[in-house]
Order: structure tokens, then C-alpha cells, then sequence
């Protein structure tokens, strides 16, 4: 089987999840962390290079505030397991997304997080959060722009490689497979530029519910398909 080298995969369908159970959002949140650390220990195990992963989102501070608390409770409580977890499974770690507006606590376990497993040389592991691709689009043009007009290089040395180059995902190749759960049509502001020639599957199944045999039958059927990047 022909796995992509870069999978990215937006977890949708925790607070579903809880209600269908006639649980607190918070529960659903919770039970999408343990899967989270299950079907990524499954990835750096069956060989896939990249895995990019939106964790939360720029507009997910809109939700109401207890359930961003836990999130962010979760989200702390992930990193200090992840300090020796996925050190002793040989996967570096990354964060995109803005960190300024994170809590002290927070940004320094991100920075710890990214150090000690800097050497690490098995998966890379991308978590998005507080992420917003098209930000990250902006900001990449505005770091274009200010070096232009520092004379640090010509405008007709602008082009789609150097925007690339400027992104958070700069050190790693764009997705060729991203995956949806929870079976909603959207994109949600992810990888909007890195996207532009991934494969795209969206599952029914909500994020706490997939399992790695689900994800490998995905894999499967993306092995078959023929990407043709706009040729014949």
C-alpha cells in the first residue's frame, strides 16, 4: 500500500459524540484526546512521515468559555504525557498556529515540548493550534512585503515557493491526504494553501469513534486513486 506522506486530519465530532451519548461536551472532548494519542502512536507505527493535526482553531475561542478551559486544560495535560510518551516513540513535535495568546504555562510546555523532541527522528508530528490558514496566509504576505521593502530581496522574487517558505509548515511537504471526520463538506480554514492539491476523505464516524482500522481502510482506498496535479 502506498501510504502519503503527509497526512493531516481535522478531528471533528467530539461534542456530537458526548450528545449522542447524553454526556457533557467536555466528556467528548476528553474521550478525542485518548483517541488522539492512539491513532498517532498508529501512524508513526505503520511508516507515515507527516501528520498534521488541527487540535483547535482560531475561531474555536468563540465556544463558550468552560469548554475552552477544558480544552485547554486537555491540551496541557496532553503535552506533560507527551514529554516522555511520544519521546520514547521517536516522533518529533511541532505547533502551528499563534502562541502569543496562549497562557504562560502553556506556551512554555509548547517550547519545552518542541525542544526535547527536536532530535527526535521517526514522525513529524504538526499540532495545530490556535491555527488559522487564512492568517497564516496573511502573515506569510506581510513578511513578503516588509522584506521588499527592507530591500532583503526583489519583488520579482515573489513567487508561490517563496509564500510556501514563509508558512508554518515551511520544513515539510504539503498534505497529500487530508481526512475529515464526523462527515461534514468542509474545509474549516486548514492548510488552505498547502491543500491545493491534496485528496480529501470525509468519514462519518465521529473523531472518539475511529479507530486504526479505520484509518487503514482510508489509506487503502487513497492508494488507489490516480492524482494527476492537473496533467492528463
Amino acid at each position: 500500500m502506498c501510504l502519503p506522506e503527509h497526512l493531516g486530519i481535522i478531528m471533528d465530532g467530539n461534542g456530537r459524540w458526548a450528545k449522542r451519548k447524553r454526556l457533557p461536551r467536555k466528556v467528548g472532548h476528553t474521550a478525542g484526546a485518548n483517541n488522539f494519542r492512539r491513532i498517532v502512536k498508529h501512524c508513526s507505527k505503520i511508516g507515515i512521515k507527516y501528520l498534521t493535526v488541527f487540535a483547535f482553531s482560531t475561531e474555536n475561542w468563540k465556544r463558550p468559555k468552560e469548554e475552552v478551559v477544558h480544552l485547554m486544560e486537555l491540551f496541557k495535560q496532553y503535552l506533560e504525557e507527551a514529554l516522555k510518551d511520544f519521546q520514547d516513540e521517536n516522533i518529533k513535535i511541532a505547533f502551528l498556529g499563534e502562541r502569543k495568546v496562549l497562557s504562560d504555562d502553556l506556551q512554555n510546555l509548547i517550547e519545552e515540548t518542541e525542544r526535547v523532541s527536536a532530535n527526535c527522528d521517526g514522525m513529524v508530528l504538526n499540532i495545530a493550534m490556535n491555527y488559522g490558514s487564512r492568517n497564516e496566509i496573511v502573515e506569510a504576505a506581510i513578511s513578503l512585503i516588509e522584506d521588499v521593502l527592507e530591500k532583503k530581496i526583489n519583488i520579482c522574487d515573489i513567487d508561490a515557493e517563496a509564500l510556501s517558505q514563509r508558512l508554518y509548515t515551511k520544513f515539510c511537504p504539503d498534505p497529500d491526504l487530508i481526512v475529515r471526520t464526523g462527515g461534514e463538506f468542509r474545509i474549516s480554514n486548514f492548510l488552505l494553501w498547502q491543500s491545493a492539491y491534496a485528496e480529501y476523505a470525509v468519514v462519518d464516524i465521529l473523531w472518539p469513534d475511529l479507530k486504526p482500522d479505520n484509518l487503514d481502510a482510508i489509506l487503502l482506498e487513497f492508494s488507489k486513486r490516480k492524482r494527476r496535479f492537473g496533467g492528463i
